[in-house]
């Protein structure tokens, strides 16, 4: 990582002006500025987006959802909205990641479109950048729809401890009935309302640059992940059950995928049995794709709070925080 001038102006952050005959220390940047990134993953490399700050208190690792690149978390159309925009601006650094078999590791081996392999490239990546930035506490996993299936996997993991938590969105325990692609007996969208229904939701939920340059975000799903997703409601009581790090799950309130009511969210967390926390909540005015709609700025916000919660807890079970002495009485 290029070595930045812990002296230099911040020039894009609000700055109060001195008292009289003050000097007040010179600012670090909140931010450089996004900029994509290509880490070595055992025979892949994994390609993304890399939002630094200057001693990060964290590194959020942001993983997309099916058909979808890394720039899910970098809206364009409103700089407000981006993931790595505002974590950045409140001291995570972000690396969003093109998942295994998007982008960079399109070329993907048969045998290796499955989550489990997935995950094992995900923390050959995470390895490849350790040994070259700076990752501050620790590794904060944020994902959505599919990409949360991969975090369940990666916190289910062996390793995965090293992470303080995941958070993710728009994906659950059972899907919807007669989602086309999961449902073997659910018709396929015939015009283009239906599917814009089907994968966006309502066109209203987005700012209108969103839909308009949209093409720049898809990409083409490989056929082993799309074999693989109608399988996950078989596989995630298992998996949930071995997570051992926070976990904090979002549904969107117009979501189209995914059973969504209290009682099933209820049933979803409860099946984190050996998590140490787990949290659920619903989205207001959010479609599934959650990250790019007018809703964004609002979940994103959720999802940075609870993960400075997940890194109070590592940091008081690890007593890394400055102690004061007892109060004396006279």
């Amino acid at each position: 990582m290029r070595h930045v001038d812990p002296d230099r102006e911040d020039t894009g952050a609000f700055v109060a002006l001195p008292a009289a005959g003050h000097t007040p220390p010179r600012r670090r940047p909140v931010t450089e500025a996004v900029q994509p990134v290509l880490l070595a993953a055992g025979c892949y490399a994994l390609s993304g987006l890399f939002a630094p700050v200057p001693r990060p208190r964290g590194t959020i690792v942001a993983l997309h959802g099916g058909g979808v690149n890394a720039t899910y978390f970098h809206c364009a159309a409103d700089p407000e909205l981006s993931l790595l925009t505002l974590a950045a601006a409140a001291g995570w650094q972000v690396l969003a990641l093109d998942r295994p078999g998007y982008r960079a590791s399109a070329d993907l081996a048969p045998a290796d479109q499955n989550l489990p392999a997935g995950a094992e490239i995900v923390h050959r990546a995470l390895d490849t950048f350790a040994a070259s930035h700076e990752v501050g506490a620790g590794w904060f996993v944020l994902a959505h729809s599919y990409g949360v299936e991969l975090a369940i996997h990666l916190a289910a993991h062996a390793r995965g401890g090293e992470l303080l938590g995941i958070d993710g969105s728009g994906s659950g325990r059972r899907f919807q009935p007669g989602r086309f692609g999961l449902d073997p007996h659910a018709t396929a969208p015939r015009t283009a309302r239906e599917v814009m229904a089907l994968f966006w939701g309502s066109p209203e939920l987005y700012p209108p640059g969103v839909l308009r340059a949209r093409q720049g975000l898809l990409e083409p799903v490989l056929p082993g992940e799309a074999a693989e997703a109608p399988t996950w409601p078989d596989a995630f009581p298992a998996l949930a059950g071995r997570v051992r790090v926070p976990v904090r799950l979002t549904m969107a309130e117009h979501e189209q995928w995914w059973i969504s009511d209290d009682v099933e969210l209820a049933a979803t967390a409860r099946a984190f049995t050996s998590a140490p926390l787990v949290e659920t909540a619903r989205q207001p005015g959010a479609p599934h794709n959650v990250s790019l709609s007018w809703a964004a700025r609002s979940y994103h916000l959720a999802a940075l709070a609870f993960a400075e919660r997940c890194l109070l807890r590592a940091r008081l079970g690890e007593g890394h925080l400055p102690r004061q002495a007892a109060p004396t009485h006279e």
